[in-house]
């Protein structure tokens, strides 16, 4: 009896070890990529697309037979629109999961929450929104746009073709609109306006009555001078202004909006009708008639069975981050952050509007710049943009602590170098 129990407890053990070693084996045969979007909240309504757009392009890579003989899997997690969440959710996804990549984070202050422990743990992570700027880590690579890619030019472009005079900077209240509206407010003195001429308002994240805003930008705009409001409006907040401004009579012709958070996700669920010829500033609109783009409308609403679904840019600038990182593990033939890190530099892939993008030292992008007034079926008619592709600057060219620093993760190895002191602050990596 005593022999039959012994030899019971080693089978158990030599099947435990083989089972594990099986487990270990299949985990290693997967290349792990992390999804870290808000699938509920108040920045739903922006990220749960970009989700769904990881997914598809998960399901494409297998498709071609995955990345250096292994299969993709994707990991998804809900951080639900609560900053500490996404910095948890992100040990989570590296020490839990063993994620190789993480794509994720639409506000900056969800991708504040997640940067020191990204950095801690070495991991690496795609940030596809558009951003403040004044920053730059090895560990993130900004695949939406930098302010001289977005804010910068569609200021320009009210200024110059639109006559504005008089400036409403209306933002959410964290870090992107401040930033931003900070660096506008500098860039607009230097360009000689006038401090009287400029409004700044900052509201909460879903922020529902807008009545009193929405009066005393009315009120701002009937100095005589052609007014405009450039909103850094984040999340579901967007439905009620949009409706408030109609409310009030206020209309593209009198006081036009440029919004940098607004895009066909967020004007498919709500009625058009008060927006038409208020503006957006992307790199990308869906209306773009190009071969890469036809290709790409066509793979989204097949792979999320709904020919009435739309594309908009961060989705374009997570294909175009998740397609390079892809390039860059085949190039370092591993998935080690700091093989991929360096095989990123200088990679390039087709964008949806006809041309190319390529990643910079500065883990930027170079991206072509559009301007596009809201039309009636929700989405925009390009009416300006660049003749070419613009760099991604990290470090405002307007901002006293941040016009002598650069970013350069290949010569010089830091992402803020100060070209008068010749010091590197900050992160560094040897």
């Amino acid at each position: 009896m005593r022999n039959w129990l012994k030899k019971v407890a080693q089978y158990t053990v030599v099947s435990a070890a083989v089972l594990g070693f099986t487990a270990s084996a299949q985990a290693a045969d997967t290349i792990k990529v992390g999804v870290l979007h808000s699938l509920s909240g108040t920045m739903a309504i922006s990220e749960t697309t970009l989700k769904d757009t990881v997914l598809m392009m998960v399901e494409e890579q297998n498709k071609k037979g995955g990345l250096l003989g292994k299969k993709l899997e994707a990991v998804v997690v809900d951080p639900a629109s609560n900053w500490p969440l996404f910095a948890e959710k992100t040990r989570e996804l590296i020490e839990k999961e063993k994620v190789d990549v993480i794509f994720g984070c639409w506000t900056s202050v969800s991708r504040k929450s997640v940067l020191p422990v990204i950095e801690e743990l070495n991991g690496l992570l795609f940030y596809p929104v558009q951003y403040e700027g004044e920053e730059s880590s090895k560990n993130v690579f900004y695949t939406g746009a930098a302010p001289n890619q977005q804010a910068i030019p569609a200021v320009d472009y009210l200024m110059n073709e639109v006559g504005v005079k008089r400036w409403v900077l209306a933002g959410t209240d964290y870090v992107y609109p401040r930033t931003t509206n900070k660096i506008l407010e500098a860039y607009l003195k230097a360009k000689g306006v006038a401090q009287k001429d400029i409004m700044i308002n900052y509201t909460p994240f879903g922020h529902s009555d807008w009545q009193s805003i929405v009066s005393d930008i009315k009120k701002f705009g009937s100095a005589g001078k052609k007014t405009a409001v450039v909103s850094t409006i984040n999340g579901d907040a967007n439905v009620p202004f949009y409706k408030e401004l109609g409310n009030q009579g206020i209309s593209a012709e009198n006081i036009p909006v440029v919004a940098f958070s607004v895009g066909e996700e967020e004007l498919s669920g709500i009625d058009t009708k008060p927006l038409v010829g208020h503006l957006a500033a992307w790199n990308y609109f869906m209306s773009v008639d190009s071969k890469e783009n036809a290709e790409f409308i066509k793979s989204w609403q097949a792979f999320i069975k709904d020919k009435k679904r739309v594309t908009n840019d961060p989705m374009e600038a997570t294909v175009i981050g998740f397609n390079m990182w892809a390039k860059a593990v085949e190039k370092a033939k591993s998935t080690d952050t700091d093989k991929v890190e360096q095989a990123m530099i200088g990679i390039k892939v087709p964008n949806m509007t006809g041309g190319t993008a390529e990643m910079l030292p500065n883990h930027h992008l170079t991206k072509p710049v559009l301007i596009g007034e809201i039309q009636e079926n929700g989405q925009f008619e390009t009416v300006w943009q660049t003749e070419g592709t613009v760099p991604g600057d990290a470090w405002s060219d307007f901002l006293p602590g941040s016009k002598d620093v650069v970013s350069d993760w290949v010569k010089l190895k830091c992402g803020n170098y100060n070209t008068k002191t010749k010091k590197c602050s900050g992160q560094n990596f040897k």
